[in-house]
This record gives C-alpha cells, structure tokens and sequence, in this order.
C-alpha cells in the first residue's frame, strides 16, 4: 500500500467485496443524503444558527437510512433529526422530521416541505 493510494471503510459487518466505495454488486450499501438535499437542509440550518437556536450538526450515513442531527450544544441529544429513508419512499415519503422525543413532525415525499416544518414552528413562537 502506498501513501497515495485511498483507504476505503466499509460498514460493520459488511464482508462483501466492493469494487467502487459504498457500492456492492450495483446496489448502493448505505443511503446518502445527495448535494441538492444537503443544500436544502444546511440553508434552514444556516438561518437557525444565525438566530442563536441551534449550534451543531452530525451527518449519519447508515443501510437504510441517512440522517442529519441539529443539536443546540454538543454534548446533548440531538433538538430535531431530519432523515432519509428509501424504504419509505412509495408509501409516506422518503424524508422526515422527528423531534427529540421520537415524535414525527412532518413527513413527505419532497424534503424542501418537509423542512417548512421549521418555519411554521418559527412563526407559532412569535405568536404566543
């Protein structure tokens, strides 16, 4: 091995040989969040670390799903969890948003609504 050559990591468990990284036999091994998506999300994200609510962020790319945590400090559990799940995709929506106590605010099958969650919360905060 030289030090030019990349080093690929493959998911635990996964013996498989692969020929490109994160491909196995043509079949994706983990789900990815793609430019468009994480643009979208990181503007919304952008705009609430301006306003001071949110102050971290972890990207998880897992088998079957992917998932961008928001969290308001490091050290906590995450405020919200905005995932992508393929599996879901033809029934309730590929995209979803789930507070910190499990409970899915909004699902869909286009992630730029599914993130309008965000604002309409935005807008009830001002109101009371």
């Amino acid at each position: 091995m030289s030090d030019i050559e990349p080093i690929f990591f493959r998911p635990a468990g996964d013996i498989r040989p692969t020929s490109f990284p994160g491909f196995s036999g043509g079949r994706p091994t983990m789900v990815t969040f793609n430019r468009l998506e994480l643009n979208q999300i990181l503007s919304v994200y952008g705009r609430h670390v301006t306003e001071g609510e949110w102050r971290d962020y972890a990207i998880d790319m897992l088998r079957d799903r992917a998932v961008f945590s928001v969290f308001r400090r490091t050290a906590e559990a995450p405020l919200y969890r905005i995932e992508k799940a393929p599996k879901f995709a033809r029934r309730q929506g590929a995209y979803s948003v789930i507070a910190a106590t499990g409970l899915i605010l909004k699902r869909g099958h286009d992630l730029c609504r599914v993130l309008r969650v965000f604002d309409r919360r935005r807008l009830e905060l001002i109101k009371a």
